[in-house]
């Protein structure tokens, strides 16, 4: 398998060109509001709503990655705002917080055939109905675990819980076996500090076959503009150690990634 494409969450143009310099090979910008405060205000997760104007400064900015827009879940204004931003050039639209085989229906029959689709497997519904609606996908669309509300939507208190308990298993298994791709969660750094130490992470990715993740905020430190990114971080730094990482666990075989798997669901449920 080749390796996972990155993603890095920014309505700024700048970061943008900076991070696929870096190696980032799709810029995700952000433009769910609907519900998301009341969901996620308690969490320290990425809450800045990303503008039309954004969408399109970026898309101007990235010209050899993918740019890719969160739209808001379905909603009386969908159809206006899933066209406006397509007049933005993006290449890939997604969809949050979505239950059904209807409303995967009804987003794509939205976006037809001028960008691809990702869909954000956030709910537990989303989750357990996934054999229900991968038979609609077309080539280039893709599913994306989100585990922090999944986490929220079933009750836990921690967003690695549903890794850690195995309950991707199953719907990765099924993705694979009909080619669709699919990420989940987010990684940091390579031996940052964490419950999770991102090694952990990132060989679950290796194991049940992801092909896409976000760069956390952990990453990155939740930097506002390129100025304090780079006085951060040195993104090119963390992403090679990244890349250096998955390429040890693809080549480690089977056992330590059962090894790690189980490693992960100690430091999750000690």
């Amino acid at each position: 398998m080749s390796a996972l494409r990155l993603m890095l969450i920014t309505g700024d143009p700048e970061i943008a060109r900076h991070a696929v310099a870096c190696g980032v090979d799709r810029v995700f910008v952000d433009m769910e509001v609907l519900g998301k405060a009341e969901r996620q205000g308690h969490l320290d997760t990425h809450r800045a709503a990303h503008s039309l104007e954004d969408v399109a400064r970026v898309r101007a900015a990235v010209t050899d990655a993918e740019v890719m827009v969160r739209t808001n879940p379905l909603h009386d204004g969908s159809e206006r705002e899933v066209a406006e931003v397509l007049r933005r050039g993006p290449d890939r639209l997604m969809l949050p917080m979505f239950r059904t085989r209807g409303d995967v229906e009804a987003f794509l029959a939205l976006v037809g055939d001028r960008a691809s689709v990702t869909l954000l497997a956030e709910t537990p519904q989303a989750v357990a109905r996934v054999p229900a609606y991968v038979d609609l996908l077309r080539p280039g669309d893709e599913v994306y675990f989100g585990l922090n509300d999944l986490s929220l939507g079933m009750g836990l208190d921690f967003l690695f819980e549903p890794l850690a308990a195995r309950l991707l298993d199953g719907p990765a298994a099924i993705l694979r076996a009909r080619g669709v791709p699919f990420g989940f969660g987010g990684v940091g750094r390579i031996g940052g500090d964490g419950r999770v130490p991102a090694e952990l992470v990132l060989s679950e990715h290796v194991r049940l076959g992801s092909s896409t993740v976000i760069l956390s905020r952990a990453m990155h430190g939740g930097a506002s503009s390129l100025a304090e990114l780079t006085a951060r971080v040195d993104l090119a730094e963390a992403i090679a150690s990244l890349r250096a990482a998955e390429a040890r666990l693809r080549q480690a075989g089977s056992t330590l990634l059962e090894e790690n798997a189980r490693l992960l669901s100690r430091r999750v449920f000690p």
